[in-house]
């Protein structure tokens, strides 16, 4: 018989709602959520990646709700709830003309439209792309998420430089270079210990 009980008690696992900026089959950053995925199930049992497809999104569109706002279509109502459930958030997105895509603002808006479903969660951003590595968009969508009441990991920030030496992604969008995979990796590490430290400081 041990002498000593020790406490056990399992860590939760959270759910990390996943959201790809690009609708191209083969895009980067679809490519950076896969990978994402894999390190959680290799070296992150903490974290469980949950990719939303926000392609069949109709454009927001306040003609489409009902119930006096508190309604709305079918694929939006979808999103809502798995925005709810999650714990927390990944984003990865592409810049387009110094912003985020269309596809990920038109998300954003219709998952903070009547009661907000983003608010008072732990979020992360990574990027690919040029000279700025998408270093732009990323800065948009913080400010966009200062509204939406999102809260951010500062550090480590992951702005791939894509078509710098070594190359970043295979002809699908796979992440292959394996530098840029331990970064994804303590992004991930970092999300997950600020999202389970905003969940221990609203139990206090």
């Amino acid at each position: 018989m041990d002498s000593v009980t020790v406490s056990t008690a399992a860590k939760p696992t959270l759910r990390v709602a996943a959201f790809c900026g690009s609708l191209r089959k083969d895009s980067w950053h679809r490519g950076l959520i896969r990978a994402a995925e894999e390190l959680c199930e290799e070296s992150i049992p903490g974290l469980r990646i949950d990719h939303v497809d926000i392609s069949g999104l109709p454009m927001a569109n306040p003609d489409l709700e009902t119930d006096g706002g508190e309604g709305f279509p079918p694929a939006v109502e979808a999103l809502r709830e798995r925005v709810r459930a999650a714990d927390c958030f990944l984003f990865a997105s592409p810049e387009y003309n110094y912003s985020v895509t269309a596809s990920l603002k038109n998300a954003l808006d219709w998952a903070s439209r009547g009661n907000n479903c983003w608010a008072d969660r732990a979020a992360a951003i990574v990027c690919a792309g040029g000279d700025f590595g998408g270093a732009r968009a990323s800065l948009h969508l913080r400010q966009i998420g200062v509204f939406l009441d999102l809260h951010f990991i500062n550090k480590p920030e992951l702005h791939i430089r894509a078509f710098a030496d070594p190359p970043k992604f295979d002809g699908e969008g796979n992440l292959i270079d394996a530098v840029t995979r331990e970064r994804l990796r303590k992004v991930l590490l970092s999300l997950h210990a600020f999202a389970l430290r905003l969940q221990h400081n609203k139990d206090d």
